[in-house]
């Protein structure tokens, strides 16, 4: 092996153990950012990066003509900031390209692997670069969400500074993630699934670049099949580019002079759709919030979709089944007492037949709870003495409620001159129930709809009933 070759082979382990890596990033100096030397063996979502903002397709409400990022890089008013987005929105991409247009230092970190330690030494050569060279530091951290707080508390000072231009990377909620103090330092930018058309435009490029993807090879692809790469990515641009690269090979495996991407060969290669969730993160509350919120607008159509987008992702069933039980009695409480026992019944025909069986008795309950009359009258009632038990603390138990099991009880007053409801016309007794402080108090007020009608003309006559037996 040549002495050259010993030092890139040397380089690439030596990257690959360490924590972080820097370099200028620069259009041609072969760094990841700059893409100058092409390795042809990255995957094609690799290969495929933008070189440069002109070539970056989509979330024009940052690289566009108008865009923040753009008027941040042509005034030279870089800030720290955090890209916001799923999986394969151009979070990374726009870090490297933000670098090669600022000629700046472009540090990666690993919130992962690194410590305080690393972060130190991250600021040393950043001073020195400044002294040396003038140039300021990019400091980029993918997965900024799985920095602990002794890791951004260490970034702070540096952060505010500015010797450091911080861009983070994340999927999840920075408000969650992300310590008050340096989320109050950067800008949290927002990327969105990409759109199937600007998808399917980023499979066209692939298509047809000879130098960086599979124009070489001379495919065509059904409109179909394009069609369905696109569509099942999901917003997902890398998942779609890895998904057109193993279609690729599965047609460059026919015999035919021009391999045909079809069908058939899309579906193949793309296997099954992958949809964006995480059981403990934003996704999941997005989702379980709106099955929730859908159930309480009583549309059955949108919370069976809901139902089903959680149960496809690989939710537990039995967390959206128990979602179900407690919305049956806070959101429909009493206006259908039987919707408590249809939620019930659906976790118990769940845990009888699993799934995929017993998805459906999941959806029979999630349809009937959209459909009946709702009331938080009770939901309502119980925050009420809660709060009133919070205020008034531990108020006497009324003597006359009390039981004498004692003579000495008894002569204290316990249980004096309670009313035996039975020993009344329809067992109605005007009667105080409720410490005195708290006496005419009402708590629950039924609705007038569904069986809450009922209960609310019950309470009425039995009111009216004690006044009379009074």
């Amino acid at each position: 092996m040549s002495s050259e070759k010993k030092k890139e082979s040397a380089g690439k382990v030596a990257l690959n153990k360490g924590l972080f890596s820097r370099g200028q990033v620069e259009e041609g100096d072969g760094s990841e950012g700059g893409r100058g030397v092409l390795d042809t063996a990255a995957p094609l979502a690799d290969r495929m990066r933008p070189r440069s903002f002109d070539e970056f397709i989509g979330q024009k409400h940052l690289t566009g003509e108008g865009g923040i990022l753009r008027q941040a890089l042509r005034r030279d008013r870089l800030f720290s900031m955090i890209f916001w987005g799923p999986p394969g929105s151009g979070k990374t991409t726009l870090a490297r390209l933000v670098a090669t247009e600022t000629k700046s230092l472009f540090e990666t970190f690993s919130a992962v692997l690194s410590g305080v330690k690393e972060i130190r030494a991250v600021v040393d050569r950043s001073k020195e670069e400044l002294r040396v060279s003038g140039r300021k530091t990019i400091l980029f951290v993918d997965e900024i969400h799985r920095f602990n707080k002794a890791q951004q508390d260490a970034f702070l000072p540096h952060v505010e500074k500015g010797l450091i231009t911080l861009i983070g990377a994340t999927t999840e909620n920075p408000s969650f993630e992300v310590v008050a103090p340096l989320l109050s330092r950067v800008r949290v930018l927002i990327l969105h699934p990409y759109p199937e058309e600007d998808i399917t435009e980023i499979l066209r490029r692939a298509l047809g670049d000879h130098e960086r993807g599979l124009g070489n090879m001379n495919l065509a692809v059904e409109p179909e099949a394009l069609a369905h790469l696109g569509g099942t990515a999901d917003g997902d641009a890398r998942l779609a580019l890895n998904s057109l690269e193993a279609a690729a090979l599965l047609a460059d495996e026919t015999d035919i002079r021009t391999p045909l991407i079809t069908l058939a060969i899309a579906k193949k290669a793309v296997q099954q759709r992958a949809l964006r969730y995480d059981k403990s993160g934003e996704e999941h509350y997005n989702l379980i919030s709106a099955l929730h919120k859908s159930l309480r607008g009583s549309d059955p159509d949108a919370s069976l979709y809901w139902l089903a987008r959680m149960l496809e992702a690989g939710e537990d069933p039995l967390y959206i089944a128990r979602r179900m039980v407690r919305f049956a009695s806070e959101d429909v409480g009493l206006a259908d007492p039987a919707a408590l026992s249809v939620a019930l019944n659906a976790v118990n025909a769940y845990r009888f037949l699993g799934s995929p069986e017993g998805d459906l008795a999941l959806a029979e309950a999630a349809v009937y709870l959209a459909t009946a009359p709702k009331s938080n009258a009770l939901y309502r009632a119980m925050g009420e003495v809660r709060e009133t038990i919070e205020k008034t603390g531990s108020l006497p138990v009324p003597l006359n409620l009390r039981n004498a099991p004692t003579g000495l009880m008894k002569n204290l007053g316990y249980g004096k001159n309670y009313k035996y409801a039975h020993d009344y016309p329809g067992a109605q007794v005007e009667q105080d129930a409720l410490p005195d402080r708290l006496r005419d108090r009402t708590f629950y007020r039924p609705t007038d709809r569904g069986y809450e009608t009922r209960i609310r003309e019950r309470l009425r006559l039995w009111k009216e009933q004690k006044r009379r037996n009074k």
